[in-house]
């Protein structure tokens, strides 16, 4: 499409005007139309090429699907929770938003609303209306060297805590992947969950709406809170559950709360927004001049971008690509029969049903989820494979840490065993230590051992911590018997398995770690880690044949993009947006 051809934008929820103004100067005709219903929606959009909105209309599926024209949905704002994003992507249609946008004016209430509480402002400002001068009855709370525990550092996140720092508040981070060596740089401290809430004066959420993020801060969440704490979100509705912060005001195990989500909205009825010790505010987090002409301006341009230079090509849209299998590399270990049933299995269908999930860095795209697959596409000496390119640092991709539940003769059997094990350093170490010890860039693993001790393994520094790794793991796996858990606490387990020795709790693993000890060359242990990728493409179904041709790489993509495209014109690629996991690998 050339700059002098026309594109329809539909806006369905106003946005700043300055962000109408580029769309129109960049070639758009744009129609501003609002409270449409969805049946309204869904017959109006059938003649656009791009749809704009922010959070009040829902685009659901069925309105996906009414226009073969659409192309491009933007959100004017960070979230996509009012947005089928899997519909979306298994027609073809792009989801771009800006989440960087309104951080500023997130974080700005977020600190307003701490100060309010801190201060009473709301109960000040009311009291003087009536009449009163309760000078007394309103003393507050100084911030300087009070705990600000925020949980979830990403862009807001770390708006809210520079603010904080120049308060003079100490900050508190609850983030799976944020380094040891970030934090120092951020000047916070880094805390699990239970701990940054019990140690908090103020706690603030700024994690997205995920599945695995609702109801994260529930009945008992709250109970680990000071009595004197104040709980603020203004992340999303459903994040906190709302019946049980109620109680927890009521009955005194917090002191208060400022909202701005709820649950359901508008919340004009809702008996938290009404409690005397909540500061509650309608959704205005991003409600300033300066964020709304931002995410104006910033969505405007993306979709201007995209629909002029028609979205590259289609494959592209999915982040799939065809490359060298040579390039593709594990970052973990697999078991050799378990890739002979399944190079078997693939020979047998003759189809690459699902692609390997990847993450590119260096020249090699480094498997994250995939791995038994990956190494069967080599056995079956493909020259080429399809892969799905993710970007492992963000907020959508997570990874989990697998712990190990070691069965066995005894405690001293297992650690005699260990101790054959080369450069592993094996110290007990206090019941207190355990947290701080995991965060060593030299630890291998704390041992939870069944007679209450704890044991540090540590590499150490003569041998790569990798190969240290691998080997103590092979060391107890071959010693005893080894089940995968996600429980961190030994006495949940005892009784669970027969013969338990031992608890290993392995440090909590970051993307890098993976990245890093692909690129080096090295793998980490099969098991003890999963990427959870959401917006997985499956049953893309590309014959072997076409894999194993000698036609060039550049002939294969050519191929690859119009399979897709056929693909998404009779909706038979299954796009998921929720994570999914393939129990193949």
């Amino acid at each position: 499409m050339s700059e002098t051809t026309k594109f329809r934008v539909l806006i369905t929820d106003a946005i700043a005007q300055a962000g109408v103004d580029f769309l129109r100067e960049a070639g758009a005709e744009v129609v501003e139309s609002f409270d449409l219903s969805p049946t309204q929606l869904a017959e109006r959009i059938v003649d656009f090429d791009a749809l704009i909105v922010r959070s009040g209309t829902k685009v659901t599926s069925p309105i996906i699907e009414a226009s073969e024209r659409l192309r491009v949905i933007g959100r004017a704002g960070a979230g996509l929770d009012n947005i089928d994003v899997s519909t979306a992507r298994a027609v073809g249609v792009e989801v771009r938003n800006c989440p960087g946008a309104n951080s500023v004016a997130v974080a700005e209430l977020a600190i307003g609303m701490i100060i309010g509480l801190a201060r009473h402002i709301p109960q000040a400002d009311a009291s003087m209306k009536a009449g009163k001068w309760e000078k007394k009855a309103l003393k507050g709370l100084g911030l300087q060297g009070r705990k600000l525990g925020i949980v979830g550092f990403g862009r807001i996140g770390r708006e809210v805590a520079s603010r904080a720092q120049a308060l003079g508040m100490t900050v508190l981070v609850n983030q799976p992947r944020l380094t040891p060596e970030l934090a120092l740089e951020e000047k916070v401290q880094l805390r699990d969950l239970p701990d940054l809430l019990a140690e908090a004066d103020f706690v603030t959420l700024h994690v997205p709406m995920r599945p695995e993020n609702v109801g994260l801060i529930g009945a008992v969440e709250l109970a680990m809170m000071k009595p004197s704490a104040y709980l603020i979100n203004t992340a999303r509705g459903g994040i906190v559950d709302e019946a049980a912060l109620l109680a927890a005001l009521n009955d005194g195990t917090i002191a208060g709360a400022a909202i701005d989500v709820y649950e359901e909205e508008p919340a004009t009825h809702s008996a938290l927004a009404k409690h005397p010790h909540v500061i509650a505010t309608p959704h205005i987090a991003a409600s300033t001049d300066q964020a709304q002409s931002n995410a104006a301006l910033a969505i405007a341009a993306q979709v201007a971008e995209f629909i002029q230079s028609d979205a590259g090509n289609i494959a592209a849209r999915l982040s799939l690509q065809m490359v060298p299998t040579e390039l593709v590399i594990p970052h973990e270990a697999t078991d050799a029969k378990r890739v002979a049933r399944l190079a078997a299995a693939l020979q047998e269908d003759g189809l690459l049903a699902n692609p390997p999930v990847v993450a590119e860095k260096e020249g090699k795209f480094i498997v994250l989820d995939g791995a038994t697959r990956t190494t069967a596409f080599r056995e079956l000496k493909l020259p080429h494979v399809v892969v799905q390119v993710v970007d492992p640092n963000s907020e959508d991709v997570t990874l989990h840490t697998w712990h190990h539940v070691v069965s066995g003769d005894s405690v001293a059997g297992l650690l005699e065993a260990l101790s054959s094990v080369e450069h592993l350093r094996l110290t007990e170490i206090p019941a207190s230590a355990v947290h701080e010890s995991e965060r060593d860039e030299r630890t291998v693993a704390v041992l939870a051992l069944e007679d209450g001790r704890f044991m540090l393994a540590q590499s150490d520094g003569d041998s790569d911590a990798f190969d240290v790794l691998n080997a103590f793991v092979a060391r107890y796996t071959d010693w005893g018997n080894v089940a995968r858990t996600l429980t961190h606490e030994i006495e949940q387990l005892r009784g669970a398995y027969e013969g338990m020795v031992a608890l290993v709790l392995f440090r909590p693993f970051q993307p890098d770690d993976a990245l890093r000890a692909a690129l080096s060359g090295r793998h980490l242990p099969q098991g003890i880690t999963r990427f959870i990728v959401p917006g997985r493409v499956l049953r893309l179904n590309v014959p072997l044949e076409i894999l194993r041709s000698t036609d060039s790489l550049p002939t294969k993509r050519r191929w690859l993009d119009e399979l897709v495209k056929e693909k998404l014109n009779k909706q038979r690629i299954r796009y998921y947006h929720e994570p999914v996991i393939l129990l193949e690998d």
